[in-house]
């Protein structure tokens, strides 16, 4: 455990250190997490239960891409062949990232609850290289992307429904902070708590598991703290409810940021993802038929706007 938390600290002071510098549109690295540190492989045999569940798992199953780890099967309808399978070689089970009840991650989207008809356009943008990442460095867009090109239609049309007719749960706690955690970049783009004094937020929002060892074992009920800066709900709230010169984000997403119709709901969702979302409308690295109409609202969107916006909406019940 020493040798990881040494692995970690190194570079903690350099993003840190980069969040509190950022200027007016640079990419928030907070918000597209990468280590270069090699870590210490688990015991593949070692064996885990978990409070509320009635199945157990080793660590070589809960790592087995095509094969998502359901710790509560009764918890949500039967998962379909490509979402708790997927297809092998190159289709990974869209429950393994994604979760099986379709809450999501910081690394990637929640898609529980989205529209099935915006789910197939996104997996339809990735395979054709209309929607791109910022950053080419994080492990679990890459792999996205990846598996966007090897997937075909039908299969991300079954999968697009099953997570369609799942309900998003509150799974993000949301809290203002001045100073928060040490935190650095541990195995799978996730932030980890280190030990010791508290450091100063800067312009970024932290997003950390409530419970490391159960989000490691894919815990799909063990959701997340994001630390914001402090002010930052309410200035966003005055964003998103303004438009910020542009359109207000109800007029598109619904008064309550739920989603309308064929746009994604907001409410509740990952502060990080938000934050990727936006910063990628802006560099022009995400496009596409939706991508069109966030292009006038990012426009003159600031770093500081983006995070304000995203805490907000993170912030909201969904």
């Amino acid at each position: 455990m020493r040798k990881l938390l040494l692995l970690l600290g190194i570079s903690a002071a350099a993003l840190t250190g980069a969040a509190l510098a950022q200027g007016a549109n640079t990419l928030p690295i907070w918000a597209y997490p990468v280590t270069d540190k090699a870590f210490p492989a688990p015991d593949p045999a070692q064996a885990r239960h978990l409070p509320g569940s009635k199945v157990s798992f080793t660590r070589a199953g809960v790592n087995d891409r095509f094969n998502a780890p359901d710790w509560y099967p009764d918890s949500h309808a039967k998962m379909p062949d490509v979402v708790a399978h997927g297809r092998k070689p190159g289709v990974f089970a869209c429950g393994y990232c994604h979760l099986p009840n379709g809450q999501g991650r910081p690394e990637n989207a929640s898609l529980a609850g989205q529209p099935a008809a915006y789910i197939v356009q996104q997996v339809a943008d990735m395979r054709t290289g209309r929607r791109k990442s910022s950053s080419d460095k994080m492990g679990s867009i890459n792999a996205m992307m990846a598996v966007a090109k090897a997937s075909n239609d039908a299969e991300v049309k079954i999968a697009a429904e099953y997570f369609s007719r799942l309900k998003y749960g509150k799974w993000i706690r949301v809290v203002e902070a001045d100073r928060v955690p040490k935190t650095a970049v541990g195995d799978r783009n996730m932030m980890n708590v280190l030990p010791g004094p508290k450091e100063a937020i800067g312009k970024r929002i932290l997003e950390v598991p409530v419970n490391l060892e159960r989000t490691e074992w894919r815990d799909s009920k063990s959701g997340f703290i994001a630390y914001v800066p402090k002010g930052s709900i309410a200035r966003g709230k005055a964003l998103v409810e303004s438009g910020a010169g542009a359109f207000p984000c109800a007029a598109c997403h619904g008064p309550d940021y739920k989603g309308n119709g064929a746009v994604p709901a907001l409410a509740g969702r990952s502060p990080a993802q938000i934050v990727r979302q936006l910063y990628d409308f802006k560099a022009g690295t995400r496009n596409g038929p939706g991508a069109a109409m966030m292009k006038p609202e990012v426009a003159n969107m600031t770093d500081d706007m983006r995070v304000d916006i995203a805490a907000y909406l993170a912030s909201l019940n969904p």
